[in-house]
């Protein structure tokens, strides 16, 4: 067999497409874009960075009530960074509750809440000027984001999304749950 290759095999009845490792650990078009990293000149393309790991990408703000949820985030970073997952945090003022400056956004994460994850610079998550990583979220998983903290777990290797609404904890049960089934 040439990995290279797809092989198409039918079982009972059923044509199934057998991929090569290559083809099952290429990434999504919509998430091989460049963003640049909160307070840094440093940019990060979550393809090439984290390539074929899963992802929770979470749309957060500064001064909402659901910041707190930066805590479980941080948790779920840290027990779950070394099996593969790979948490983003994408600050945005679509809903007028981040910061007014890059370094106030930075203090609230690093400072505050002490975040190791990847941050990136503050960006649109919603409508026409979104950027292209959550539109084609939204496209994905069926869901644009309603409001802070909005988590879609992506498996880079089939392109399946998740998305989690802002009232779904980090440590809520179904999200664990979708995580390990993915490591």
């Amino acid at each position: 067999m040439n990995a290279l290759h797809p092989v198409r095999f039918v079982i009972a009845g059923l044509s199934a497409l057998l991929l090569s490792p290559a083809a099952l650990a290429e990434c999504p078009a919509w998430l091989d874009h460049e963003v640049n990293k909160l307070r840094s000149v440093e940019s990060v393309n979550p393809c090439q960075a984290f390539e074929g790991r899963p992802l929770l990408i979470v749309n957060t703000a500064s001064f909402c009530g659901y910041t707190g949820q930066f805590e479980g985030l941080e948790a779920l970073h840290q027990r779950y960074r070394d099996r593969g997952l790979v948490v983003i945090g994408v600050p945005s003022n679509d809903f007028r509750q981040e910061a007014s400056s890059e370094a106030k956004t930075a203090e609230v994460c690093f400072v505050d809440y002490q975040v190791t994850f990847t941050m990136t610079a503050p960006q649109s998550v919603r409508g026409a000027n979104a950027h292209p990583i959550f539109r084609g979220l939204a496209e994905a998983s069926g869901e644009m984001p309603r409001w802070n903290f909005n988590k879609y777990l992506v498996d880079q290797r089939s392109g399946e999304v998740w998305h989690f609404t802002s009232q779904v904890r980090p440590d809520d049960q179904a999200l664990i749950d979708r995580i390990e089934s993915l490591l």
